[in-house]
C-alpha cells in the first residue's frame, strides 16, 4: 500500500490545484459578465453634455457635443466585416465651448483614405474613451504617411494640439464627410474565461488519467 501512496497524494493534490484554477475562472467569468453588462448599461443611457472637467474614470460615459472639426487629423489602421481594410480617422474637435478635444468620427475604408475632410460643423453624440491599444509590439505612428497603429490618447493630442479627452462618435449630424460612425460596443472587451476553465479542468482530467495509469504500473509490477 506504501508503494501507491505517493503517487497518489500526488495525483489528488494535483487534481485539486488544477480544479481549483477552473472554479477561480469561472468565478472570473461571472465577474467579468457583470462588468461587461454594467459597461452595456453605461453605453447606453441617455447622452449628457461634456462635463467641464474629464478624466478616465469617466470612460464610456455618454456625452453630446458640438462645434467644428480643426481639419487635422490621425488615421487610425483599422478594419471592419463589410468594407474589409481601412482607417478610424480621429480628428481635433473644437467644441462650442472652446475646448478643443479629439473626435474618434468613425471608418473609411483605403480608398478613400485621402479624401479631403476640411473643418466643418458637427453635433456629436458618442461615448468617453481611453482605449488601451497600444502594446510592446505596436509600431511607431508613421508621420509622413499620417497612419498609426493604436489609439493612444496622450500621443494623439500632443501630435493634433488637444486635450487628452477622446469622443467615440456613435451618432453625427452634419456633413459626416463620407466617415462612418463605429459607436463603442462591449463585443471588443475579451472575455475568455469560460475557454480558461474548461482548460483547467480538462488538465485535471489528464493529471488525473496519468495519476491512475501510474498507480496501475506499479500494481502491475507487484505481480
Amino acid at each position: 500500500m506504501r508503494r501507491y501512496l505517493f503517487p497518489l497524494i500526488v495525483g489528488v493534490l494535483g487534481c485539486a490545484i488544477l480544479i481549483s484554477l477552473g472554479l477561480w475562472q469561472l468565478r472570473r467569468l461571472e465577474w467579468k459578465e457583470d462588468m461587461i453588462a454594467r459597461i452595456q448599461n453605461g453605453i447606453e443611457a441617455a447622452p449628457v453634455p461634456l462635463p467641464p472637467a474629464v478624466d478616465p474614470t469617466m470612460k464610456y460615459l455618454p456625452v453630446t457635443v458640438s462645434g467644428t472639426t480643426t481639419g487635422d487629423e490621425i488615421d487610425v489602421l483599422s478594419g471592419t466585416r463589410e468594407s474589409g481594410g481601412g482607417y478610424q480617422v480621429v480628428s481635433g474637435f473644437v467644441t462650442d465651448d472652446g475646448r478643443r478635444i479629439l473626435l474618434d468620427r468613425g471608418f473609411v475604408d483605403q480608398d478613400h483614405k485621402r479624401d479631403p475632410r476640411p473643418s466643418v460643423r458637427l453635433e456629436v453624440a458618442g461615448n468617453l474613451h481611453w482605449p488601451q491599444e497600444k502594446g510592446s509590439a505596436t509600431p511607431a505612428p508613421n508621420l509622413s504617411e499620417n497612419i498609426w497603429f493604436a489609439r493612444d490618447v496622450p500621443a494623439m493630442a500632443e501630435t493634433l494640439g488637444t486635450q487628452p479627452i477622446l469622443v467615440v462618435a456613435a451618432e453625427v449630424r452634419g456633413d459626416a464627410q463620407g466617415v462612418a460612425p463605429i459607436p463603442l460596443a462591449v463585443e471588443g472587451i475579451p472575455n475568455n474565461h469560460l475557454g480558461y476553465a474548461v482548460q483547467w479542468f480538462m488538465f485535471a482530467a489528464v493529471w488525473a488519467g496519468m495519476t491512475v495509469a501510474l498507480i496501475w504500473r506499479i500494481r502491475q509490477r507487484k505481480f
